[in-house]
């Protein structure tokens, strides 16, 4: 079999497409707050954001340099905006306004006149007509300039050497510094009517279509959530991929959040999936069914560690937690506590509800389903809701590899049991809420990108 381990385009087919073209902005944001971006047309996105702290804040990204897409179909990098004019339509609730001390700013990263890096600081209050929630923007890049106060505090900016812009979003409580909400805040931006005029407006863009062939997508929305469905989608499709994709949900960005002594914790307060997440996964599901697609929802007995709650986790004999070899890790979740499995079984049937709503069958799939092994052998069957499980068929097992007693094979025999009854509880719930619509169901290793 052929192949070509593509690093840039040569000479294959491309297109132009407006400069700031929805699909092309993604997200950045920190622990613990989310957030996703959607298009809603095609001159318009809808961000959705849940924050937690006073001092979250979510920036809303174009790049000069296009570094998320195959380099069959990424768009060239210009960093020139000179001459160049930027319109939208800002809509916005639930967030900071245009005219507060801290409301949403234009941060420009480039190189100033000596060709030093630099950042520009632009107040999109001080562009801006209409009132502080819905306004009409007009940014002239040749002529906007960084300042709270214009032009008292005028820093022009330097139009021809831009590396990144992001526009900053931050809730109505932003201090600035450290503290926690007593419970999530809720807002959202639309940008509508986006159009850019002048200079430079267009770029060019790969715009191949390789031949459908038999190899299928897995995608994982914790590599995914800061792009746009309607992006990763292009992809999928222009890549040559069919049928079916196996999307792996993730384990540190579906999930609701409440407060607990200086931490946050996963809740099903207000529901299992958080309104980003929501978001962002009907608009996957539907334009993957407009394309041709069913999606396989991939759940793993996995969650991000530092939100997990402690009786939740498997753990080893001496108590250590079962935590996983990313940095920062996750935890495995045991089989054995009610809680933790009915929380995942509140997770499935939400994503399964979005696979009703898209139109889609609803395909699941239990991901890793397993008791933990740590690297020197110690299996983690020994947290306190596994106890009372195995009852007094527990017994130690200091390493996992080589010949076992009698005892130690009954001990794990009950845990295999354990296990399985936990998935098929599991399939159950997804497949009642799926109802009517078509279902299956998958168990094995969960999608994952990274």
């Amino acid at each position: 079999m052929t192949y070509w381990l593509c690093d840039k385009r040569k000479h294959q087919q491309s297109a132009p497409v407006m400069r700031f073209d929805p699909r092309f902005w993604t997200l950045n944001f920190p622990r613990p707050m989310m957030a996703s971006v959607v298009t809603t047309g095609p001159e318009s996105l809808r961000v959705e954001a849940t924050f937690y702290r006073s001092d979250d804040l979510a920036g809303l990204i174009w790049e000069s340099e296009d570094i998320w897409d195959h380099p069959l179909l990424a768009y060239e990098t210009n960093r020139d905006y000179s001459h160049l004019t930027l319109t939208f339509r800002w809509r916005s609730q639930g967030i900071m306004p245009l005219d507060a001390v801290n409301g949403p700013t234009l941060t420009i990263e480039g190189r100033d006149a000596d060709g030093q890096p630099k950042s520009w600081f632009v107040r999109l209050w001080n562009y801006a007509s209409g009132t502080a929630e819905d306004a009409q923007i007009v940014l002239p890049f040749s002529q906007i300039a960084g300042g709270f106060m214009l032009p008292d505090e005028a820093d022009p900016i330097v139009p021809d050497a831009i590396d990144r812009m992001f526009i900053s979003i931050v809730p109505p409580q932003y201090s600035g510094g450290p503290g926690d909400f007593a419970s999530a805040v809720e807002g959202w931006v639309e940008m509508s009517e986006i159009r850019c005029d002048g200079q430079g407006v267009m770029l060019d863009t790969g715009n191949v279509m390789l031949p459908e062939h038999s190899l299928q997508m897995a995608t994982g929305y914790d590599d995914s959530y800061n792009q746009t469905p309607a992006r990763l989608l292009r992809q999928i499709e222009a890549l040559g991929y069919r049928g079916t994709i196996n999307h792996y949900v993730g384990m540190s960005h579906y999930f609701r959040l409440e407060p607990l002594s200086g931490g946050h914790y996963v809740s099903l307060t207000g529901g299992a999936l958080n309104a980003p997440c929501s978001a962002w996964h009907l608009d996957f599901a539907t334009r993957a069914k407009a394309i041709g697609y069913d999606l396989i929802v991939s759940l793993s007995y996995e969650l991000f560690d530092a939100h997990c709650w402690n009786d939740w986790k498997q753990r080893a004999e001496n108590g250590d937690p079962a935590l996983t070899g990313w940095s920062p890790p996750s935890a495995l979740l045991s089989p054995a506590n009610m809680g933790a499995m009915g929380y995942l079984q509140a997770v499935g049937r939400a994503f399964a509800y979005i696979l009703k709503l898209a139109g889609l069958p609803v395909k699941f799939q239990v991901g890793e389903p397993w008791w933990w092994i740590m690297a020197d052998g110690r299996v983690c069957l020994y947290d306190a809701a596994a106890t009372v499980a195995i009852g007094a068929l527990s017994v130690s097992i200091p390493d996992i590899s080589g010949p076992k007693t009698s005892a130690q094979n009954a001990m794990l025999d009950r845990a295999g049991e354990i296990l399985a009854a936990s998935t098929a509880a599991l399939v159950t719930a997804v497949a009642d809420e799926a109802g009517a619509v078509p279902f299956t169901s998958h168990i094995g290793i969960s999608a994952n990108s990274t």
